[in-house]
Protein backbone atom coordinates (compact mmCIF):
# COMPACT_ATOMS: atom_id res chain seq x y z
CA UNK A 1 0.00 0.00 0.00
CA UNK A 2 1.17 3.53 -0.71
CA UNK A 3 2.90 5.16 2.34
CA UNK A 4 1.10 8.45 1.68
CA UNK A 5 -2.28 6.75 1.93
CA UNK A 6 -1.27 5.03 5.17
CA UNK A 7 -0.15 8.34 6.69
CA UNK A 8 -3.39 9.99 5.57
CA UNK A 9 -5.47 7.19 7.12
CA UNK A 10 -3.56 7.34 10.41
CA UNK A 11 -3.88 11.14 10.58
CA UNK A 12 -7.60 10.94 9.85
CA UNK A 13 -8.08 8.27 12.50
CA UNK A 14 -6.24 10.35 15.12
CA UNK A 15 -8.25 13.45 14.22
CA UNK A 16 -11.53 11.61 14.63
CA UNK A 17 -10.70 9.74 17.86
CA UNK A 18 -8.92 12.50 19.81
CA UNK A 19 -12.14 14.42 20.65
CA UNK A 20 -13.71 11.20 21.95
CA UNK A 21 -10.95 10.77 24.53
CA UNK A 22 -10.88 14.48 25.40
CA UNK A 23 -14.63 14.57 26.03
CA UNK A 24 -14.51 11.81 28.63
CA UNK A 25 -14.95 13.99 31.73
CA UNK A 26 -18.09 15.61 33.04
CA UNK A 27 -18.31 19.37 32.47
CA UNK A 28 -19.00 21.67 35.42
CA UNK A 29 -19.94 25.36 35.51
CA UNK A 30 -19.43 27.97 38.22
CA UNK A 31 -20.14 31.70 38.41
CA UNK A 32 -18.10 33.89 40.72
CA UNK A 33 -16.00 37.03 41.12
CA UNK A 34 -12.49 37.31 39.70
CA UNK A 35 -9.93 37.72 42.47
CA UNK A 36 -6.80 37.46 40.32
CA UNK A 37 -6.06 36.76 36.65
CA UNK A 38 -2.70 36.11 35.02
CA UNK A 39 -1.82 34.70 31.63
CA UNK A 40 -1.99 31.12 32.92
CA UNK A 41 -4.18 31.17 36.05
CA UNK A 42 -7.56 32.50 37.10
CA UNK A 43 -8.68 32.78 40.73
CA UNK A 44 -12.45 33.03 41.26
CA UNK A 45 -14.27 33.51 44.55
CA UNK A 46 -17.72 32.06 45.16
CA UNK A 47 -18.99 32.80 48.63
CA UNK A 48 -16.14 32.27 51.08
CA UNK A 49 -14.35 29.75 48.81
CA UNK A 50 -11.61 30.65 46.33
CA UNK A 51 -10.94 28.44 43.31
CA UNK A 52 -7.80 28.59 41.18
CA UNK A 53 -7.92 27.38 37.59
CA UNK A 54 -5.10 26.77 35.14
CA UNK A 55 -6.19 28.44 31.92
CA UNK A 56 -5.27 28.38 28.27
CA UNK A 57 -5.34 31.99 27.02
CA UNK A 58 -6.70 30.79 23.67
CA UNK A 59 -9.92 29.54 25.33
CA UNK A 60 -10.87 32.77 27.07
CA UNK A 61 -13.56 34.89 25.45
CA UNK A 62 -13.27 38.59 26.25
CA UNK A 63 -9.98 38.19 28.13
CA UNK A 64 -9.77 41.98 28.54
CA UNK A 65 -12.69 41.65 30.99
CA UNK A 66 -10.75 39.38 33.38
CA UNK A 67 -10.19 42.11 35.92
CA UNK A 68 -10.48 41.69 39.70
CA UNK A 69 -14.06 42.30 40.76
CA UNK A 70 -15.67 41.27 37.46
CA UNK A 71 -18.18 38.42 37.39
CA UNK A 72 -17.33 35.39 35.24
CA UNK A 73 -18.77 31.98 34.48
CA UNK A 74 -16.15 29.25 34.33
CA UNK A 75 -16.77 25.96 32.53
CA UNK A 76 -14.29 23.29 33.57
CA UNK A 77 -13.54 19.57 33.66
CA UNK A 78 -11.93 17.90 36.66
CA UNK A 79 -8.86 15.82 35.93
CA UNK A 80 -6.55 13.75 38.08
CA UNK A 81 -2.80 14.24 37.88
CA UNK A 82 -1.79 11.70 40.53
CA UNK A 83 -3.40 8.98 42.65
CA UNK A 84 -1.84 7.48 45.78
CA UNK A 85 -3.08 4.94 48.26
CA UNK A 86 -1.82 4.49 51.82
CA UNK A 87 -1.10 0.81 51.13
CA UNK A 88 1.10 1.21 48.07
CA UNK A 89 3.73 -1.50 47.74
CA UNK A 90 6.99 -0.47 49.34
CA UNK A 91 10.34 -1.71 48.16
CA UNK A 92 11.56 -4.75 50.04
CA UNK A 93 14.38 -4.04 52.45
CA UNK A 94 17.16 -6.52 52.98
CA UNK A 95 17.61 -7.79 56.57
Amino acid sequence: MNPKIICLLVAGNLALTAPVFAAGGKTYEMTGTVVKATGTTLTVQKGAEKYEFAIDPATIKGSAELKPGSTVTVTYVMSVTRVETPFMARPATSP
